[in-house]
């Protein structure tokens, strides 16, 4: 990798992490030694990159710095092809109309125009929705209860077809094929449930917010998964 390559890579690294990261982290992820990676540093900032940095914590990109869009390497752009197609195979229509319309932002913005490449990539998602597909359209109420972190209201139908009304905290949102599964805190039980879209009758977001921060309450819901997951081992 020339010097001109490791410069955009750095860049990119900076744009994937928010929070700081040490120059030796960055150095490690660059495969470089620490003061190639400082020399670097100091090489963007003086072409005009807006990076933050201190001793003993790290640099990060200054908050709304827009860099422009670069050229993508043939297998980037078939993730992302490959992805995109994906979330519209999803029965939640507003996320896939926002795949088509990233894809398209993406191909037009490019130095090269890249759509007879996305056109062309051959990558297709098998779905089971087929062309039964039907919009669950709770799947964009619960995204926005997230990024508002407010509670929800829920009618909810367990497997033996019990109905509970319950106010949960949602923290996740699992696509699998042919279904979709909420990780939530729910207030009723005092823990982490998981909740089957296809299980929810009616569903409110209130004007409570949650008890804690959602990020916080992903952490915690990952551990308490993973010590149940260990305790299953056992």
């Amino acid at each position: 990798m020339d010097k001109t390559e490791r410069l955009f890579s750095i860049m990119d690294a900076l744009r994937r992490h928010r929070r700081p990261i040490t120059a030796a982290a960055l150095a490690e992820e660059q495969k470089v030694s620490v003061r190639t990676l400082y020399r670097d540093i100091q090489t963007l900032i003086g072409l005009g990159a807006p990076i933050d940095g201190e001793a003993g914590v790290g640099y990060m990109l200054k908050p709304g710095f827009f860099l422009p869009p670069l050229m993508f390497s043939t297998e980037e752009l078939e993730a992302l092809v490959l992805g995109a197609r994906w979330v519209e195979t999803q029965p939640d229509d507003d996320l896939g109309a926002a795949a088509r319309n990233a894809l398209a932002k993406i191909a037009t913005a490019s130095p090269d125009d890249l759509r007879d490449r996305i056109s062309d990539t051959a990558l297709w998602p098998m779905a089971v929705w087929g062309r039964s597909k039907r919009p669950i359209p709770v799947l964009g109420d619960i995204r926005r209860a997230m990024r508002q972190e407010r509670a929800v209201r829920i009618d909810y139908e367990d497997e033996q077809g019990r109905s509970t009304t319950r106010i949960i905290w949602p923290v996740g949102l699992a696509f699998y094929e042919g279904k979709q599964t909420i990780a939530a805190f729910c207030l009723l039980r005092q823990a982490f449930r998981s909740f089957r879209t296809d299980r929810i009758g009616q569903l409110v977001i209130t004007e409570d917010r949650y008890g804690k921060r959602r990020a916080v309450l992903e952490r915690e819901w990952r551990d308490s998964w993973r010590h149940e997951a260990q305790a299953a081992e056992l």
